[in-house]
């Protein structure tokens, strides 16, 4: 497996040996790797211009070609690229915008307004309207050039998702994602210039970085755009442009199989389907894999570590409920909650610990953060699991999402996945609630699927029979939806409020 000093230098490999291999699909519009990279090259003698080398560039657009070339622009122009959500209100962006302190906006029109709050920032507009890609596709004097970056260059400021708190500024080197990138792809091989990947996930997330926006480079794939989700333009999008690795969340399967067509329609040329973002209930892997007929595999990781850590092999067995032995040249352990300095064994749940190199290289502007997250060369990810026999690794919980009842510990996902095993619910989250006796009590958000029906009488039962009696909900809360993240994730922090 080759492995790279900078993410940019995948794209330019896949330029100068697959010229006219299609690149990027988004919509009617479709890039070959020789325009992809004219039209980086291009983007990045614009944004030096503008005095980006050694500085931030923010990135505040949805999903499209547009957003592609800019993050490599961004990197060839020597600067850190700093990747928002669009959708964040004016109050979340500008505290992220304020400590990330860019030298350059790239927004698209429908953001633009946040941009004008900066009148000291270069602020370029990129889009259907701006067509700056049509000035650089085919100019074939614009050579990219990636032999300036080095393994230390800062590649990402990637700020964490803040749902428990202040927003972090991951720092992330090139050398730490692209080598993140080459383990990744031990577990899950690629066939060079035969893959054809799907996109929904928001590109602002680490998790569609890693899994769309490097993955394709490297293996001189086609990257498959979907601007927004629904469950018709996904399956067109399946079936017409022959994926064959699909790529996306729990949330966004669970939509998937609500979706009657989807259940129905064979995928003869997918070979693979991989869900991250958050974790995978056991149930809904079975589902998928049962009426797509191939593996879906699941892997763990986080911004902070660039991001994998772990990941069920394609190849190899694969365990439900596991995200997998961890990736290569990468130690993980399992310690003790308290002082997080003692090695527990086999089968016992403690905080997840990492080592390796794709581990971030600290966060920004947050010493005493940095410091407690950082010990000895370990990342301490706050994060609780547990390893079986084989070296495979389970997600029990967040620390800070962990329930004490009575003295005793209660994660939450595992109650998810026993109310994931009954029939009548499409969606489930668990927390903790406060209690005056018991210090915390359990309570469940449930969503029903269409045409069902279910008790609370009927689901506390059900849990009754599956875990013991200090991690049944004590309430049951039905809802019409889950409230969502801007990445799908199920926002518990709104849940709290309920």
């Amino acid at each position: 497996m080759e492995r790279f000093d900078s993410i940019l230098r995948m794209l330019a490999r896949a330029a100068e040996r697959a010229p006219d291999r299609e690149a990027l699909v988004c919509e009617d519009e479709r890039l070959s790797y020789a325009e992809y990279a004219r039209c980086v090259a291009g983007f990045a003698a614009e944004l030096r211009e503008l005095g980006a080398a050694g500085e931030r560039v923010v990135l505040l657009m949805g999903n499209s070609i547009d957003f592609c070339v800019a993050y490599f622009a961004a990197h060839a122009s020597l600067a850190q690229v700093v990747p928002l959500n669009p959708l964040y209100t004016e109050r979340e962006l500008t505290a992220i915008i304020d400590d990330a302190a860019p030298r350059v906006i790239v927004c698209d029109q429908a953001v633009a307004r946040i941009a004008s709050l900066y009148p000291a920032v270069s602020v370029v507009i990129i889009g259907p309207r701006e067509r700056r890609l049509d000035r650089w596709r085919d100019d074939a004097s614009l050579l990219l050039d990636a032999e300036a970056l080095g393994r230390e260059t800062l590649a990402n400021l990637q700020y964490t998702g803040g749902t428990t708190g202040r927003s972090k500024g991951v720092n992330l080197t090139q050398g730490a994602i692209a080598v993140n990138v080459g383990q990744c792809l031990e577990c899950l091989p690629v066939a060079w210039g035969r893959e054809r990947l799907l996109a929904i996930m928001p590109f602002y997330h680490i998790y569609a970085q890693a899994m769309c926006l490097h993955k394709m480079p490297y293996c001189a794939g086609t990257l498959v755009i979907i601007r927004r989700f629904d469950a018709p333009s996904v399956l067109a999008a399946l079936v017409g442009e022959r994926i064959t690795i699909f790529s996306g969340s729990p949330t966004l399967f669970t939509a998937m199989l609500a979706h009657d067509e989807f259940v129905r329609t064979p995928l003869p040329d997918l070979r693979y389907t991989i869900s991250g973002g958050s974790s995978l209930p056991a149930e809904l892997l079975q589902r998928i894999e049962g009426i797509t007929g191939r593996p879906v595999v699941e892997g763990y990781g986080q911004t902070e570590s660039g991001p994998v850590i772990s990941f069920n092999p394609l190849h190899g067995p694969r365990k439900p409920a596991s995200v997998g032995p961890p990736i290569s040249d990468t130690e993980v352990q399992i310690v003790d909650l308290e002082r997080g300095d003692t090695v527990l064994g086999v089968g016992e749940k403690g905080e997840i610990r990492v080592r390796g190199p794709q581990l971030m290289s600290g966060y920004r502007n947050l010493a005493a953060e940095s410091a407690e997250a950082l010990r000895d060369g370990w990342l301490y990810t706050s994060d609780i699991g547990s390893f079986d026999d084989d070296g495979y690794l389970y997600i029990c919980d967040r620390k800070k999402e962990m329930a004490i009842v009575s003295g005793f510990n209660v994660f939450p996902r595992e109650v998810e996945e026993v109310l994931y095993m009954h029939e009548a619910i499409y969606e489930a989250a668990v927390i903790g609630a406060p209690h005056d006796y018991r210090g915390e009590t359990v309570k469940a958000f449930v969503v029903v699927r269409p045409g069902a029906r279910v008790t609370q009488e009927e689901l506390a039962r059900h849990c009754r029979n599956n875990l013991a009696a200090y991690k049944v909900p004590t309430v049951f809360t039905f809802v019409g939806e889950l409230p969502k993240t801007g990445v799908n994730k199920i926002d518990k922090k709104k849940l709290r409020t309920i």
